[in-house]
């Protein structure tokens, strides 16, 4: 029988170095689609939505960008709006669909909704391609009960693989289904129209390629090492990971432009750091797929839960910087306000939020997943786990000391002042019995 193909695009916005689209190629006629999910919008866990409106603007951008890639081969983007395991086989019925292609992701809540899928459409045969990490199930240099409990390990094992090469751009792709007409979609009011964000960055695979040669053609990749603890400004950090965490670039495209770079320029500590970190990228996707849900819980992999609660007060004075804590104002408003924080100052923010206000890490982890341009849930829940000490890290958590943190990266009040910092007000205004303070005692 001739395989009737459906492609679901997710965290994959791209054409290049796209295994799907290469097995797609052997199909009678392809189905693109995306789908937009209600539930990233409606308040969940921990008081928060997924899906904030810095995110929600660049993937709005990435897919315009995948539409206009995809009618040069006479296919096009069809978006969806509703829960993917009731929309796909529904799919699958109206088309005759009986191959489904789409990248394996780790999440929890994405592996229950491919789950429901092949239960709801037992005959559908499903291809989970392993193209949004560095290696796949077969190059991975242990099984997942082997995988290591902390990172180091995992590193020294990891860079001795040899990566597959990148997938050749597709020649062609099969033509939609011939039963395919496009019915009125209306945008459904549940879903909020993006406002216009501040972020600098701009969705899409276009760009990914664009900022890709840019950041390769200069010195940048030199000095990677010596600026990437920066606070603020472009060149202080590579700043692929937003459009790595939705696809538009692939961690191979990556590894493959630092080994070329090398190959002309020459390696040093800085370029090799480059890959260090795409390779911590790549532990955290792996760990979420070995502890599972347990990466959401309180006490995660440590035997005992955290000292730490929920204070309404202190986790909106938090999200909002009006801390007592100049830098951590600061580094909280640029969050909010563009979606983006350096690694450094997410560090330092989460650092304070569990060891400064004495609240459960869970509260900051669902903030991040709100405002964060370049989201990921193994990435974010998994370092929120490391600050809080209850993951992936034999030493039992981190503690900045705040006062050090901003002599060394912020000394003259440089990034306090461009993002409003300097701000302070007491931390609370009831104690922790819920008793009102009276004025003389906040000070």
């Amino acid at each position: 029988m001739a395989r009737q193909s459906l492609y679901w695009f997710t965290q994959d916005l791209r054409i290049h170095d796209n295994l799907a689209l290469k097995i797609a190629q052997q199909s009678a006629s392809l189905l693109c689609v995306y789908i937009v999910d209600p539930r990233w919008f409606k308040p969940q866990r921990w008081q928060q939505s997924s899906m904030g409106n810095h995110r929600w603007w660049f993937i709005q951008e990435c897919l315009s960008d995948l539409s206009r890639s995809l009618e040069v081969f006479g296919q096009r983007l069809n978006v969806y709006y509703g829960h993917p395991e009731e929309i796909i086989p529904k799919l699958c019925h109206t088309y005759s669909i009986n191959h489904l292609l789409c990248t394996h992701r780790v999440g929890s809540d994405e592996q229950a909704a491919l789950k429901s899928i092949d239960d709801a459409t037992p005959s559908l045969e499903v291809d989970r391609i392993d193209q949004y990490t560095l290696f796949d199930s077969d190059t991975l240099p242990f099984t997942m009960d082997d995988l290591p409990g902390s990172y180091t390990p995992f590193r020294k094992m990891a860079e001795l693989v040899s990566l597959q090469k990148i997938i050749d751009y597709p020649a062609s792709l099969p033509p939609m289904p011939k039963l395919f007409a496009l019915p009125s979609i209306h945008r459904p009011t549940w879903i909020p129209s993006p406002k216009p964000s501040q972020s600098v960055f701009r969705g899409g695979e276009t760009k990914a390629l664009l900022h890709l040669n840019e950041y390769f053609s200069g010195d940048l990749p030199h000095h990677y090492k010596e600026v990437r603890n920066a606070l603020d400004g472009w060149d202080n950090s590579s700043k692929f990971s937003p459009w790595l965490n939705q696809g538009c670039l692939s961690p191979r495209q990556l590894k493959t432009a630092i080994e070329q770079y090398e190959q002309e320029h020459g390696s040093n500590d800085s370029t090799h750091w480059l890959y260090v970190e795409l390779l911590w990228r790549e532990y955290f996707q792996w760990f979420h797929q070995k502890i599972g849900t347990k990466l959401f819980h309180f006490k995660g992999l440590a035997k005992h839960p955290p000292l730490t609660t929920y204070y309404a007060e202190r986790f909106q004075k938090w999200c909002y910087g009006q801390t007592p804590y100049p830098l951590v104002n600061a580094c909280m408003n640029e969050l909010r306000e563009t979606g983006y924080l350096s690694n450094r100052g997410r560090q330092i923010v989460a650092s304070c939020l569990v060891n400064e206000l004495s609240v459960d890490w869970r509260y900051g982890a669902a903030w991040f997943e709100h405002q964060l341009v370049d989201y990921d849930v193994a990435i974010n829940w998994g370092n929120w786990q490391y600050i809080a000490g209850v993951g992936a890290d034999p030493r039992g958590g981190r503690h900045f000391n705040l006062e050090k943190q901003t002599s060394l990266y912020d000394p003259d009040s440089v990034y306090q002042q461009k993002w409003g910092g300097q701000h302070t007000i007491p931390l609370d205004s009831v104690d922790a019995a819920d008793w009102p303070i009276m004025p003389n005692e906040s000070k």
